[in-house]
């Protein structure tokens, strides 16, 4: 299987190992990953709120070299990313004249023929659900209770992203259980952590960011799955800082979901680059003590 692969801005830098697990994972899975050629950068925070035709533009260009490439599909593994492609091609398929003035700028046509997708949503389409299960692994990870944590931009708003439940979405669930890792429910899967106001109002980040730690503990949780570099950025890094400032302590891995389901089909920690996080990731290699028996 051969698809197009928009890693945006974020995997080729600060999120490394959220494409290097993304690539090892694809690769065991018989799937070929593509960049486009000529890819840019999404845009981001700074286009949409700064110049609504850039906004568009820009996503676009890079769906459009995939479609000039002969891709029908593109995926998107950062959720800032997925979400500035999947809302551009939504606005432009709602508004013919945005699509219009939108094409003027482009470096070619674009002819609206190519799906934008998650790698959650293609982990699951049939073929490669069943390769998952047929090639994941005896692992510690069976045991080990994992939150998963989508944030809110992944599936906000609903009617234009379209990928799974907005209140409480299951994907990233049934990912991990089909390599055998077990997931908690819990009440905080789409709240914001605050995402780039970790640099401008920080307290704020560490409030919203503590509320996450807190419900990922209570529901007994030992590690935290996500699918976005913002989030991870918020929940790796800030994790010490924040156990300071409200006196407790966590001790919770952050792993992107293809960091876990890769260890779960024996990938390497080293190829999946486990050890670029700042939080302790030891815990997830040891197995729980078994509990005793309960006597009568």
């Amino acid at each position: 299987m051969k698809i197009a692969y928009y890693p945006g801005c974020s995997l080729h830098s600060t999120a490394r190992e959220y494409d290097a697990s993304f690539r090892a994972v694809c690769e065991l899975l018989d799937i070929e990953l593509v960049e486009p050629k000529d890819w840019i950068c999404c845009g981001t925070t700074p286009a949409h709120s700064s110049d609504h035709l850039l906004s568009v533009a820009m996503p676009l260009e890079s769906v459009r070299q995939a479609e000039e490439e002969g891709f029908d599909k593109i995926v998107v593994p950062c959720a800032s990313c997925f979400q500035r492609l999947k809302t551009a091609v939504h606005e432009v398929t709602e508004d013919p004249e945005l699509l219009e003035t939108v094409n003027k700028v482009l470096e070619g046509p674009f002819k609206n023929t190519v799906k934008v997708i998650h790698p959650l949503e293609m982990f699951l389409e049939r073929d490669i659900k069943r390769n998952i299960e047929y090639l994941k692994k005896e692992h510690a990870l069976s045991k080990l209770p994992v939150a998963c944590y989508y944030g809110c931009l992944l599936v906000r708003p609903p009617k234009v992203m379209r990928l799974d439940q907005h209140e409480y979405p299951v994907k990233m669930d049934e990912v991990l259980a089909l390599a055998g890792i077990k997931t908690v429910d819990w009440r905080a899967k789409t709240s914001c952590c605050g995402a780039s106001f970790s640099l401008t109002e920080t307290d704020l980040v560490h409030e919203l960011t503590n509320k996450i730690f807190d419900e990922a503990k209570t529901a007994g949780a030992k590690a935290i799955s996500v699918a976005c570099p913002l989030c991870h950025s918020n929940l790796d890094t800030r994790q010490r800082e924040i156990e300071k400032k409200f006196e407790t302590e966590y001790n919770l891995p952050i792993l992107y979901f293809t960091q876990l389901l890769g260890l779960a089909m024996g990938i390497s920690p080293e190829k999946l680059e486990i050890k670029r996080h700042l939080t302790s990731t030891e815990s997830i290699f040891q197995a729980p003590p078994e509990l005793p028996a309960e006597t009568a």
